[in-house]
């Protein structure tokens, strides 16, 4: 079995907020997979934070825009090695001007966008040549892109967070389109309602209910019943639309944006952080 180091542990335990002896067994259970010690934990009834793991990054810079007639929005991740570079106003102008690219050109992937040029060079030169000058590796970990009838981009201070979300409708207000955005950042959900999930993520929440509550002592022929009441509960804490507004818990999502138009909804919606 592979040896789990304690940078591991300590990234597991910076991710969930469990315990570090309990990360540790939740890695040497798992073999050292990250998303299986999370699950290992949950199933032992651990309370895991409620961020959930976000793909992993370095430091960097991520930026989010929308084009100026609203319908196309895009958020463009430079990953650097230190802080300092992330903050420094010449690497985040860098990013910057990568976006700009994304956005006037609209390339359909990343491998794409790389081959566009900035500042008289392809993309994928440009990076190179600033690795040379600044002395770290530097990479794009993300190029997201989300079209629709009105979207909205947030960029949590700091650089280090972005959203992009689509709505259904054009007439959506810019402070109800700037809240959503604001609430996916802060509440990470992973879908937009609750048929929306995946068969997959589905499945995993009603073992991981069964064996919390196998776990409790709860009797075998009670476990289908209760994982399925911790299934809806999943779905409230982790589907946007049904999660309680950040800014009035008296609502939730789905009912905060009716108030505007009882057909609007969430078309689609992006996330993505640098650990911080």
């Amino acid at each position: 079995m592979a040896e789990i180091s304690a940078a591991e542990v300590a990234k597991l335990r910076k991710s969930t907020g469990a315990g570090m002896m309990d990360c540790k067994e939740a890695l040497t259970h798992s073999g050292g997979d990250f998303e299986g010690a999370i699950e290992y934990l949950r199933k032992k009834g651990q309370k895991i934070a409620s961020k959930r793991v976000d793909r992993e990054a370095s430091e960097g810079c991520i930026l989010a825009a929308v084009t100026p007639d609203g319908k196309r929005g895009t958020m463009v991740a430079l990953n650097c090695e230190t802080d300092f570079v992330a903050k420094n106003q010449d690497f985040v102008n860098f990013t910057q001007s990568l976006l700009n690219v994304a956005i006037e050109k609209n390339p359909a992937t990343l491998a794409e966008l790389l081959e566009l040029p900035v500042n008289g060079l392809k993309i994928a030169d440009a990076i190179t040549q600033k690795i040379g000058t600044i002395g770290e590796k530097l990479e794009i970990s993300c190029y997201e892109k989300v079209v629709a009838e009105k979207v909205f981009a947030y960029i949590h201070p700091g650089n280090k967070l972005a959203t992009i979300v689509g709505f259904n409708k054009a007439d959506v207000e810019n402070q109800m389109g700037k809240d959503v955005a604001m609430q996916i950042a802060a509440m990470n959900p992973v879908a937009i309602d609750k048929d929306d999930c995946s068969t997959d993520i589905i499945q995993k929440e009603i073992e991981i209910g069964k064996e919390q509550a196998r776990q409790e002592g709860k009797p075998e022929a009670m476990l289908e019943k209760i994982a399925m009441g911790k299934l809806q509960k999943f779905y409230i804490e982790s589907t946007l639309l049904n999660q309680e507004f950040v800014k009035d818990n008296t609502m939730n999502i789905r009912q905060y944006i009716q108030k505007a138009s009882k057909d609007l909804t969430v078309t689609a919606f992006r996330r993505y952080t640098l650990n911080f």
